[in-house]
């Protein structure tokens, strides 16, 4: 044991040159006042002094120093066995979702947002040396990558051939991008992990709100400039053209940083810029989880150097036990304990019913954008005195609904919020759940929004059945019932075209039927004249087959150097390298023709291609 024993941490050895200084201190202070014995007579001296005072004062100070002396040792890990240890790998999930909408072809960054947004993810990847990383890359809509994998070589294999020319759908997706990369993260059984999103703006904040969880916080790395690039459409040169509008005006994608960051507040996550170092990486990954220090278990086993510092406390537990007989511990305790601060009490503190319900009570054709133009609050500071809904009241007030959709607990208030945002798809699911007349008419609101006239009609007749003097939705069942009437004259034109090109169609067939009998008549002609032919002689008979065997002979050569072909052929592919972007390409393709199929994507159509 004497010859194994060491410490491992003998950094902690230092600290015993201050104690040392200490004692030496103390053992001088106390032998100076133990002097005066030598000039001043005892029946004086015990006037003047408290003898039993200070011994007790020296004790004290004795067991504090040694104490402290102890507990150096035991920190510095003193040890003298090995004992075969488990290997545990921090529990880390995380999943990048890439942008790649044709915005990221900007060049306001050098040489192009998609680069150094590739690079970025490239530096995050040689970062992480435990855990899982998974990839999603989303424009109109997403396709998983790479699952979540602690093999990081093969995600930065696929970067270079990601771009936005390989999806199938042109847009900006995030929502559908959040989406996968919560399948990837239940599919892995993960019951936390951070998602970091890459992109240079985002339309509608309750794409990602929506995604909101504390343990699965949505960071952002903003990637571009606020002052915004063109984007280009082909190659660099003198007729270099640029995506435009449909009135010929150049596109400029400019970076938002206040909205970025305010959606990156409402997932629980940090927003930065995209920056050259890796203090922007280690600011949004730096986000707290629930169980921060979890680790899995993995099978393998070392043998491992056994700390035998914690024999110490047992030294030490007396002295603590001394400390709050005499009260000292107890005091530190009660200063460290903090102060409860009261709560102001605040206008909105909760949700009003009534103006919840009536939240979304305007035309059909009316509405703001959700967009506001004020800086976004400080979260931290409103976290500390405004609840969830106190602060989802102030946004909404301010003309934020966006963000106040994504606080709201009540599920009128957070409908109505997402109504104002322009979102009618969830807000025609939260006013479903509302059988109240208010709640009938806002859901006809929502469907006429979302170009469900006939639906939106049914619920303004059953908002009527419990309330018929309501003048509001009198007023929007009469819009509705005229739009649904110039909707069913301005289909009733292309019925009667398609009924005259089906007629056309029908003449058609009728005439191709019609040619048909008739070849197939000469044919049959042609067949009864050739029976009508003398039989061929034997000469004539062997001459054809002869012809036959020199066409099989033929045949068999061409088939043989066909073989040799496809051999040298099939030698040369394996020479040439895997291309792993025609490979994700097809792959991103199949999955879209699927959700076609399935009708997927009922609810992601948009009008931006970039």
């Amino acid at each position: 044991m004497l010859e194994e024993f060491h410490f491992l941490r003998p950094a902690w050895l230092i600290a015993l040159l201050p104690l040392l200084g200490l004692t030496w201190y103390w053992i001088r202070r106390t032998q100076r006042g133990s002097n005066w014995s030598s000039a001043i007579s005892e029946e004086l001296l015990a006037v003047l002094l408290e003898a039993k005072q200070g011994s007790s004062g020296r004790w004290i100070s004795g067991i504090l120093i040694c104490a402290l002396i102890i507990a150096t040792v035991g920190l510095a890990g003193p040890t003298w066995e090995q004992r075969p240890q488990n290997v545990e790998q921090k529990n880390d999930a995380l999943v990048i979702v890439l942008d790649l909408s044709l915005s990221m072809f900007a060049e306001d960054l050098r040489p192009s947002r998609l680069a150094r947004a590739r690079q970025k993810i490239a530096d995050i990847l040689r970062e992480r040396d435990e855990g899982l990383t998974g990839l999603v890359a989303y424009a109109g809509d997403a396709h998983a990558v790479v699952p979540l994998t602690d093999d990081v070589g093969t995600i930065e294999n696929l970067l270079g051939a990601l771009a936005p020319d390989m999806m199938p759908v042109l847009g900006s997706n995030p929502g559908h991008g959040l989406e996968l990369a919560h399948q990837l993260l239940e599919n892995a059984y993960m019951q936390e992990g951070r998602i970091l999103l890459l992109t240079d703006g985002i339309d509608q904040i309750a794409d990602v709100s929506r995604h909101r969880n504390t343990a699965f916080p949505i960071s952002i790395l903003g990637v571009g400039t606020t002052s915004g690039g063109a984007i280009p459409i082909s190659p660099p040169g003198p007729r270099r053209d640029f995506l435009r509008t449909q009135e010929g005006n150049q596109i400029i994608a400019l970076l938002d940083e206040s909205r970025l960051a305010e959606v990156a507040e409402l997932g629980f996550g940090r927003y930065a810029q995209l920056a050259v170092g890796d203090q922007d990486i280690d600011y949004v990954l730096s986000t707290p989880l629930p169980t921060e220090d979890a680790t899995i278990e993995v099978e393998r086993e070392f043998d491992t150097w056994f700390d035998q510092g914690y024999w110490v406390t047992v030294v030490l537990i007396p002295l603590l036990l001394l400390g709050f007989r005499r009260g000292s511990l107890v005091a530190l305790l009660i200063a460290c304990v903090p102060v409860p601060t009261s709560y102001a009490a605040t206008a909105g503190e909760g949700p009003v019913n009534n103006q919840a319900a009536n939240a979304a009570d305007a035309t059909p054709i009316s509405g703001g954008d959700g967009l506001s133009k004020e800086p976004p609050l400080n979260d931290f500071w409103q976290r500390l005195w405004l609840r969830d809904d106190q602060r989802a009241i102030r946004a909404f007030t301010r003309g934020q609904p966006e963000r106040a959709a994504a606080l709201f607990k009540d599920q009128r208030w957070r409908s109505a919020a997402a109504y104002r945002s322009g979102d009618w798809r969830s807000a025609e699911e939260g006013f479903a759940q509302d059988r109240s007349a208010d709640g009938l008419y806002n859901r006809g609101n929502a469907l006429a929004r979302l170009g469900d006239y006939p639906g939106a009609l049914a619920h303004y007749n059953e908002a009527l059945a419990i309330n018929p003097d309501d003048a509001d939705v009198q007023f929007n069942k009469t819009l509705i019932e005229r739009l649904l009437e110039e909707k069913q004259q301005a289909e009733q034109q292309p019925q009667d075209q398609q009924q005259q090109n089906q007629q056309q169609q029908q003449d058609q067939q009728q005439q191709a039927k019609d040619n048909q009998q008739q070849q197939e008549q000469s044919d049959q002609q042609e067949m009864a004249d050739s029976q009508q032919q003398p039989p061929p002689n034997p000469e004539a008979q062997e001459e054809q087959d002869l012809d036959g065997e020199r066409q099989d002979e033929e045949q068999e050569q061409q088939m043989a150097r066909r073989d040799e072909k496809d051999e040298a052929l099939e030698q040369w592919l394996r020479r040439v390298p895997d291309d792993p972007g025609g490979l994700l390409r097809r792959k991103f393709q199949h999955e879209t023709k699927q959700r076609l199929r399935n009708g997927d994507y009922s609810n992601r159509q948009t009008d931006k291609v970039w």
